[in-house]
This record gives structure tokens, C-alpha cells and sequence, in this order.
């Protein structure tokens, strides 16, 4: 049987098979939502001016759910950094707290996080070397790229170039929030696949003071991350050990990650027992809950004796550390200060440099091995470090500005070395090279 059809009414099926396949292409780009109009109009511009930044949001999972531009960067009319840029209200950070409104869960552990926390340096030694002696470039364009800077508007939403770009993880917002969440998920392609790999920590965790990264890869973690990268499965959404991976542990297996029996986090300290950056170290509130946590992923690749053994050994280098060198060098710093043989200024006198590094450097280097199974920087870039600059260079400067200072603590145990080793010790040294190297 033919069908005639009445030319409006074909006009409208037509009209109608247009949209419906226009929608499909549409919600195919990713780029819909409540604001669409707004976030095409910034593709169609940007397209043309920033095309890379396009293409690294088309591969993004935003795209694929509908989250374009206007999404994340759109403002309302009188916050500290919106501006009118081509007839919409719009501003070029976006904050933890736009993420949040999305994420809620991972911005309510990010903003009480260490992470969020990490401009609290300004005001430390740190700081003082950056923003003084070195200058406050150094500072701007070093420290504050991973601590984070306060953002400053100067108006008409332009940012104070002296506080942005910047994208470090406790960076202070103009809308009050911390950090920035594309300092791990880089924008605009946003990557679990990169946020998850070592080396994006390791854009801060790594260096003389604080060599995470470079102690992960010579561990055997990182060595068998490496080995079996292709086996990680980074890319994927859910990645729970055991469950979706198993090859090797990372940064954010061990720090972040979810397993059997713990969800995923984004405080990055909620596994954290020891606090290694000061002169002494101690342990962090709450530590007993946390180690268990921390103990709890070890347990999915590690016998309970391996996981307890090795607490035992990293706590036993931790508090060895603390009685050797920390508190005997802090007393005897303390002192000289009281005494008035150095000044109240950091870094104008010799011994207040050998001191900085002595922790600041060597001794964390030191625990963070252990912390971390790298045994060289335990050893040779750590302890031997310590060792050395402790007798060679701190005690005999301490001397030299205040006699005496230091014998409290050199005739302790620890020291008594430094009086000659006895000949028991001597033919026990011996024993032991010849029983291993042979004569």
C-alpha cells in the first residue's frame, strides 16, 4: 500500500530526523550540558586559538560525559576573579571548590589534606632561603610551583603575575580554597592515567630534601612498576588492587589508593605514622590508626612478619636517627643561640648552613629510605651524609664558637668511637671482612 504524505508533515519528519541526528553528533562530542551554548562557543573560538587545549579536552572524560568549558570556568558576576570575556561571566582558575561541586567527596579530603596545606611553608627556613637570601623570583618561580602561592586579582579577574600561573598543591584561591586539583590531573585532558603515574609526583617529591621519587625507582616498587607499566591499568576508573591490577605498587597505591578493605582518598597523609620533614621526628596524631591503614595495603602483597619486620626496622632507623644526630645537634644549635655565639638571623653564620643541610637534607634523605625501602639513600646519600657532616663539619664549627658546647653529648655511647675502637672491635671488623671477602 503506497503512502502519500502531506508535504508539512514530511517537512516535519525531516526537520526531526535533523535534530535527532544532529543530537547524536552533539552529545558524541561530549561538549552538552545546561550551559552547551556557552561551551561551544568557547570550542568554536578556541578551536582556532588554542587547538591543542581542545584536543586534550576531546580525549578527556569530562568530554565524554557532557562537561565542556563553561562547566568548570564559569563565574558569577562579583567574585574576586570573574570577568566578562565575550558576552559570558567566567574565570581562568578553577578551583578545588568548582571541581567540588561535582567531586564532593574528593574535595572534602583534598581541602584537609597535607596537600592543601602546603603554602603553610611560607614563614619556614624554607621560605626565608627562597624569598630573602636567594630572592623572591627564586621563590615565584621555584618554591611556590609546588607549595603554592596566594593568588592575587588586580582587578577586571587579570592575576598578579608575582602569584599565577602557579599550580601548587596548597595554592590559596581567590574563592578561599586550597590547592589546585590540576596539579596532579593535568589539565585539560585531566588523566587518571598520568595523575597515577610516579613521575607527577614526583614533579615535587623529588631533590636533595625530598627524594620520594628518586627513592621509589630504585626500590624494588618502582623497579617492578617500571618493568610491568603495561600491566598497570592506569587508565581505568575503578583500580583496586588486587582487583583491577597487581603487577606493583605506586606512589598512589600505597598513599592514595583503594584495596579490599579501604577506599580510595585524596589526603594524601591519611596513612602517614611518621612526620619526617622536621629537625626531630615524631609521630603524626592519630598514627596508630593510620599505620594500620598503611599496613593494611602492605598486607595484599606482604606476609604479616614482612610488614611488621620492616616497621621495625624503619622505626628503629627513625628514632636511632633522632637520639645520634637531631637532638644532640638541635641542643647544642639552641645553646649557641642562648649564648649569643650566633645570631637570630638565619644563615649568617657558617654552622646555621651545615646545621639546615644536616637535617633539612641528609637526615631526611635518611629516613625517607628507609621510609621507602631505598637502601642507597638510607646509606650513602643519608646517614653517611649525616655522619659526616655531624663530626666534620657541625661539632668542631660548635667548638670553635663556644668551647665545650658539645661534650655532654659526645660522651655518650654513640660517640665513644671517636676514642679509638678497641682491639675486640678492631679483630671483630677483621673477622668479619675476611669470613665474607676472604684474606
Amino acid at each position: 500500500m503506497k503512502i502519500i504524505m502531506h508535504p508539512k508533515h514530511a517537512l516535519f519528519i525531516s526537520l526531526l530526523l535533523l535534530f535527532v541526528i544532529g543530537a547524536f553528533v552533539y552529545l558524541g562530542s561530549g561538549a552538552y550540558s545546561d550551559n552547551d551554548a556557552a561551551s561551544q562557543a568557547c570550542l568554536a573560538c578556541h578551536q582556532e586559538i588554542t587547538p591543542q587545549i581542545i584536543d586534550h579536552w576531546k580525549e578527556s572524560g569530562h568530554a565524554k560525559k557532557g562537561v565542556g568549558c563553561f562547566e568548570c570556568h564559569q563565574a558569577k558576576s562579583g567574585e574576586p576573579d570573574a570577568f566578562d570575556h565575550n558576552g559570558y561571566t567566567i574565570a581562568t582558575i578553577v578551583s578545588p571548590k568548582d571541581c567540588g561541586r561535582c567531586h564532593a567527596k574528593e574535595f572534602k579530603e583534598q581541602q584537609g589534606s597535607r596537600h592543601a596545606d602546603a603554602a603553610s611553608f611560607i614563614g619556614s627556613l624554607d621560605n626565608v632561603l627562597g624569598e630573602v637570601v636567594e630572592g623572591g623570583p627564586a621563590a615565584t618561580s621555584g618554591c611556590k610551583q609546588c607549595h603554592g602561592s596566594t593568588v592575587k586579582v588586580l582587578g577586571d579577574g587579570k592575576l598578579d603575575p608575582a602569584t599565577w600561573p602557579n599550580g601548587g598543591m596548597g595554592r590559596i584561591n581567590p574563592d578561599g580554597s586550597k590547592g589546585s586539583c590540576a596539579g596532579c590531573h593535568y589539565r585539560h585532558e585531566f588523566s587518571l592515567k598520568t595523575a597515577r603515574h610516579p613521575d607527577t609526583c614526583g614533579r615535587c617529591h623529588m631533590g636533595p630534601d625530598h627524594p620520594q621519587r628518586e627513592i621509589y625507582g630504585e626500590s624494588k616498587h618502582g623497579i617492578n612498576f617500571m618493568a610491568n607499566i603495561d600491566k598497570m591499568k592506569t587508565e581505568k576508573k575503578s583500580w583496586v588492587l588486587g582487583k583491577d591490577y597487581s603487577a606493583a605498587p605506586n606512589c598512589v597505591t600505597c598513599h592514595m589508593g583503594a584495596t579490599k578493605d579501604l577506599p580510595s582518598t585524596h589526603d594524601v597523609g591519611a596513612r602517614i605514622s611518621w612526620t619526617l620533614r622536621p629537625v626531630i621526628s615524631s609521630k603524626i596524631a592519630n598514627w596508630e590508626k593510620k599505620r594500620a591503614d598503611m599496613q593494611s595495603v602492605c598486607s595484599n602483597c606482604h606476609s604479616p612478619q614482612w610488614v611488621k619486620n620492616f616497621y621495625t626496622q624503619y622505626d628503629n632507623l627513625v628514632v636511632h636517627y633522632n637520639d645520634k644526630f637531631a637532638k644532640p645537634a638541635k641542643a647544642i644549635m639552641d645553646k649557641l643561640l642562648a649564648e649569643k655565639k650566633i645570631t637570630k638571623t638565619p644563615f649568617d653564620d657558617k654552622i646555621e648552613w651545615v646545621y639546615y643541610e644536616l637535617w633539612h637534607h641528609e637526615g631526611r634523605r635518611a629516613r625517607m629510605g628507609a621510609s621507602m625501602m631505598g637502601p642507597d639513600y638510607t646509606q650513602w646519600h643519608g646517614m653517611y651524609e649525616v655522619a659526616k657532616h655531624f663530626y666534620s663539619e657541625f661539632i668542631p664549627e660548635a667548638e670553635r664558637l663556644l668551647p665545650g658546647v658539645a661534650k655532654e653529648y659526645m660522651d655518650s655511647d654513640f660517640h665513644k668511637w671517636q676514642k679509638g675502637l678497641s682491639k675486640e672491635e678492631m679483630e671483630r671488623q677483621v673477622k668479619f671482612y675476611k669470613e665474607r671477602y676472604g684474606e
